[in-house]
């Protein structure tokens, strides 16, 4: 049996606003998840802790039904997607994953782009105008870090997506990203490429530090000494990559396979081989990274590595509306990484003669 929730508890401490989340944790005796997870239905609750925070709920008087809760409130949940990520497939991706999760939370998922142009504290304060709850930030916005102080300062909860550097105040979902590109480069060692070309993301990411790190780190493990021209900088844009792509080409020693740290640049190393007459995989190999939907329309289909964006994104938006209705103090910030998956197409084979 679990634990009688007595009467006389009924007058616990509520807040002005009627029991929230945090009230029925507090009395049941468990975190603000384990009440999250009970209201959901999720599976991973010990039945003695699902039954004391149904007793809880009934002595609190609180309302889990998002609708309810939305009238009594009189506003929804109200979520800020910020962005300002150059790659139409990658914010494609990571709307799609957000709306769904946002849909099925009850949330309003508003979605704003960021100028370089505009002061953070003007865009702080055009969110406090649409009185967000939270904001939703996808790279490079994710590794700002005077934005990120500015929302802390304005009590405004945030999720950063695929950041190496999660801050210790915000949830964060990423990936091994370091750990996919040692796997990339690995892989083109494993089929005999010595000469293996990279294209670096913006460095207003650390993904792109670390995606260069795990590249470096691979080479050097199989004892192949890091060559910085065969190194070459992009900003995930596709004419980034076509430049980058363009400067590897040019070398006397060529690459015979280049890593580009995202599609749209691996997609324009493609283009840049055809218009140098290199046939693909044959004569260079390219690998990419995200599998967005650019991986898929290019000829050969792009090898890449599925960085898990909407479900990212998804992640994301749930742990955002966990803390908005458990209340930001009773909610400490969660770091999760989600797994990557190498997806080997058309355009990855050993090189010539091997």
């Amino acid at each position: 049996m679990g634990q009688e929730i007595k009467p006389a508890v009924r007058t616990a401490r509520r807040s002005a606003k009627g029991p929230t989340v945090a009230d029925v944790a507090r009395l049941a005796g468990v975190s603000a998840m384990t009440v999250s997870r009970v209201i959901n239905n999720e599976g991973n609750v010990l039945p003695e802790t699902r039954e004391r925070v149904e007793a809880a709920i009934a002595a609190t008087g609180y309302v889990p039904n998002p609708a309810a809760r939305s009238l009594a409130s009189g506003r929804q949940r109200r979520i800020a997607l910020l962005h300002a990520n150059p790659s139409a497939a990658y914010l494609s991706e990571f709307l799609v994953g957000s709306l769904a999760e946002a849909s099925a939370c009850d949330a309003q998922l508003l979605v704003e782009h960021c100028s370089e142009s505009e002061p953070t504290a003007a865009l702080v304060a055009r969110l406090r105008s649409h009185n967000i709850d939270a904001a939703l930030l996808p790279p490079p916005l994710a590794d700002d870090g005077a934005l990120l102080a500015a929302l802390k300062a304005e009590g405004i909860l945030m999720a950063q997506v695929a950041t190496g550097l999660p801050a210790s105040f915000a949830h964060a979902v990423s990936i091994d990203d370091e750990g996919a590109a040692m796997d990339i480069t690995r892989r083109f060692i494993a089929a005999g490429h010595r000469r293996i070309g990279f294209i670096a993301g913006n460095t207003n990411q650390t993904a792109s530090a670390l995606r260069r790190a795990g590249y470096e780190r691979a080479l050097t493990e199989a004892g192949i000494a890091i060559d910085g021209d065969l190194i070459a900088q992009g900003d995930f844009t596709y004419r980034s990559g076509l430049d980058a792509a363009a400067k590897l080409l040019a070398l006397p020693q060529r690459p015979t396979a280049v890593f580009a740290s995202n599609d749209d640049m691996a997609a324009a190393t493609v283009t840049a081989a055809h218009r140098a007459g290199l046939e693909v995989p044959r004569e260079l190999s390219i690998c990419g990274f995200d599998d967005t939907a650019i991986a898929t329309t290019v000829w050969p289909e792009l090898t890449t590595v599925r960085q898990p964006i909407a479900d990212m994104a998804r992640r994301a938006t749930r742990l955002l509306v966990e803390a908005i209705d458990a209340g930001a103090a009773a909610t400490a910030p969660r770091h999760e990484l989600l797994k990557f998956t190498y997806i080997e197409r058309g355009s990855t084979a050993p090189p010539a003669g091997v």
